[in-house]
């Protein structure tokens, strides 16, 4: 869940208490280990609008796996599954289910990048390496962060190919129309009880984050579960990853949950932004997209609460929109139910409107819904 509100903080567009020594130029694309990547390649076009960009297998001689990527607008997915038994990814999609693997980022320097962060106390998940093919070169590195999931650098300045050398062009006859997603807005990990920062401090002295707020369970909690949360960004602020912890609660929070049936820390959902969420939302429920529901008295007072929007509120209440304000403007914000069996991985779409938070005003709401679905899965 988006879970940070800066109503007292004025963000700027840029994280000055941010270091500089890793600058990121955004999120190049995410990769997610699955147990059937052409059919998952086929649930993210068909129920999301991703269009196909490239594919890497046995016709390319990938031999061990097969990769499908996808495209909308800046936000890149890449599904991979094994082609045969044993090996990582196959103990990986055992362990985990599906799930993101690799967080990757466009940098201007990969082994740079990998140096700095290994330097300053990363663990090395793979020593920069340059691919080549008729299209270029692209360098790539990697450093192992919160449970099994990783962030790979990669410096593709010099690359003209579609995706990766070893990739070729997919282009298939059927290509949905998009959805309307622009671009990652942030990606939230959950990690263990004590954890949090341990990797809060991993962010600010591997990489050069700082933080922007933080929450405890007297901000994140109802009468049944809590969490804690603290929200990481870097310089340019391009990239935030809010990091959850679980707390003390009556019953089982959804950190518990996620860590329980993910076995271990890893990616709890991405917030992908769009530039019209009625439209968006509408799109994706018409394509069998299921989204956490809110109680119509919800509706009744949010106006009073975040002021006047420039969205009439009657279509944001039929979709389950949720609307939140801070100093800089308002935000509109809407949770997938779990996309996998495993109630793990979700997806969030979020339109801002001027604000650089995260939604604490829905907070309760949105426990409360999160609270019924684990209830009916038997896992409160």
């Amino acid at each position: 869940m988006s879970l940070v509100d800066n109503t007292s903080l004025k963000l700027p567009k840029e994280n000055p208490e941010a270091q500089d020594f890793l600058p990121l130029l955004g999120t190049d694309h995410v990769e997610l280990y699955v147990g059937n990547a052409k059919q998952a390649a086929h649930y993210y076009m068909s129920a999301w609008g991703f269009q196909p960009l490239a594919y890497a297998g046995l016709e390319t001689g990938m031999k061990d796996r097969v990769s499908y990527v996808l495209e909308q607008d800046k936000i890149r997915l890449v599904l991979t599954s094994p082609l045969k038994p044993g090996g990582d990814i196959n103990r990986h999609i055992d362990q985990h289910g599906d799930g993101v693997k690799a967080i990757a980022l466009w940098v201007d320097d990969a082994t740079g990048s990998y140096e700095e962060t290994v330097k300053r106390g990363a663990e090395s998940y793979f020593e920069p390496k340059t691919m080549k093919d008729e299209f270029g070169e692209v360098v790539l590195s990697g450093i192992h962060t919160y449970g099994e999931t990783v962030h790979v650098f990669v410096e593709r300045s010099n690359y003209k190919g579609p995706f990766l050398p070893g990739y070729r062009a997919w282009n298939p006859y059927y290509k949905p129309e998009s959805t309307g997603l622009k671009f990652i807005d942030h990606m939230v990990g959950n990690v263990g009880w004590n954890e949090m920062n341990k990797w809060v401090a991993f962010y600010a002295e591997v990489m050069g984050f700082a933080q922007l707020i933080s929450f405890d369970d007297k901000d994140i909690s109802t009468d049944y579960t809590a969490l804690m949360s603290k929200v990481m960004s870097n310089g340019n602020g391009r990239i935030k990853f809010p990091i959850n912890e679980p707390a003390e609660g009556r019953k089982k929070s959804q950190i518990e949950e996620y860590i329980e049936f993910y076995n271990g820390a890893g990616v709890q959902h991405m917030a992908m932004a769009t530039d019209n969420i009625i439209e968006t939302v509408s799109a994706l429920k018409n394509r069998g997209v299921e989204f956490l529901t809110v109680p119509a008295t919800y509706y009744e007072d949010v106006l009073d609460r975040v002021g006047e929007i420039d969205e009439k509120l009657e279509p944001l209440r039929d979709l389950g929109i949720l609307i939140d304000r801070d100093d800089e403007g308002y935000l509109l914000q809407i949770f997938t139910k779990p996309i996998l069996d495993r109630p793990t991985l979700f997806i969030e779409i979020i339109q801002r409107k001027g604000a650089k938070s995260f939604g604490k005003g829905n907070f309760k709401a949105l426990f409360e819904a999160i609270e019924r679905e684990q209830e009916s899965r038997g896992t409160l």
